[in-house]
């Protein structure tokens, strides 16, 4: 529907002029908002000279990035945006939206633009890309039009029923990338490097801590904006409540993601794996997906990973039982 608004009313993606510049006194009139200090940032393991090639600052270089995106990589986007080795197959916009640095509906206008100004029709990569960003403009609108969302509360009330586990164990262990289950501990190592995650490992690490481990997705929601350059309030939190079946049109409670088939699917080769779990790169492309079932004991000890923290199965079945006791409550 909001495709197909935006097609047939262009009015809507006009951009706005340019801001003009401040007023030439504008340094004397506020002296004081010129004099304050700019606070450090708050201690972290972060690899900053990686951050700073993965996402130049400034206007001129998000614009850049856009502008080669939309010309040369969005065709594919649609066949590569599932794929964590390849960051080329994702637009890297993210942290210039959440800084401001680009808007949504310049994006919008330049993804038209190369769509030879369509939206619902023409390029299967683009029309994907303007369908994603429409999502992110949805959880905003959830945001304003359901404030309750930003104070740690469900979008489905009900679901505050939920007798979650407060294993500190099992979260440390999420938040460290030691679970055992080698695509989870790749994607919260990258997060943990990097401050930026691939979006498909964002709904397979927080299934696993919400569905897996049963632990209240609020922890995941704020540790991930605690970590996260590209955090935003609104799509981390319709994301976080989608996984955990409490949002809007939320992920089926009963659809659990099964890491080991996701890990399968989406880096069969291990690519992803070997470059953020280092401990597994000797293994072969089958080895590397389920190291514990699949190698000896013997074998298995001298590799220094983690057994995984709980029993995939076992734990669908807990998760699936206390979402119907829930709702059974209705």
């Amino acid at each position: 529907t909001w495709c197909h608004l935006i097609e047939t009313n262009p009015y809507y993606l006009d951009l706005a002029h340019a801001p003009e510049p401040n007023h030439s006194k504008a340094r004397t009139l506020f002296q004081k908002h010129f004099a304050a200090t700019i606070p450090t940032s708050h201690p972290h393991g972060l690899d900053v000279a990686e951050i700073q090639r993965l996402f130049p600052a400034g206007e001129q270089a998000a614009h850049a990035r856009l502008n080669e995106f939309v010309q040369q990589r969005a065709a594919q986007y649609h066949v590569r945006r599932d794929v964590p080795h390849e960051q080329q197959g994702c637009s890297m916009l993210s942290a210039y939206l959440n800084a401001g640095v680009l808007s949504m509906r310049q994006c919008v206008v330049a993804a038209r633009a190369a769509n030879r100004n369509k939206i619902v029709a023409g390029d299967e990569g683009l029309k994907t890309w303007i369908k994603e960003l429409g999502w992110r403009e949805f959880y905003r609108n959830i945001l304003v039009s359901f404030p309750r969302v930003c104070k740690s509360r469900a979008f489905q009330p009900i679901t505050e029923k939920i007798q979650w586990s407060d294993n500190q164990v099992h979260f440390r262990a999420w938040c460290q990338g030691k679970t055992g289950f080698p695509i989870v501990d790749a994607g919260m190592r990258q997060l943990n490097t990097i401050g930026y995650m691939h979006n498909r490992l964002r709904m397979i690490v927080a299934c696993f801590l919400v569905k897996d481990l049963m632990i209240n997705w609020q922890w995941g929601e704020k540790y991930f904006m605690q970590q996260q350059i590209d955090g935003d309030l609104a799509s981390n939190n319709g994301g976080w409540q989608w996984s955990a079946s409490t949002g809007t049109d939320a992920q089926p409670y009963f659809r659990v993601f099964n890491p080991l088939l996701q890990s399968q699917r989406f880096d069969p080769n291990g690519i992803f794996i070997r470059r953020w779990v280092p401990e597994l790169k000797g293994l072969t492309d089958k080895q590397i997906h389920e190291p514990h079932k699949i190698l000896t004991p013997a074998q298995f000890a001298k590799l220094s990973y983690p057994k995984p923290i709980v029993d995939h199965a076992t734990a669908k079945t807990r998760y699936v039982e206390e979402f119907k006791r829930v709702l059974a409550t209705k």
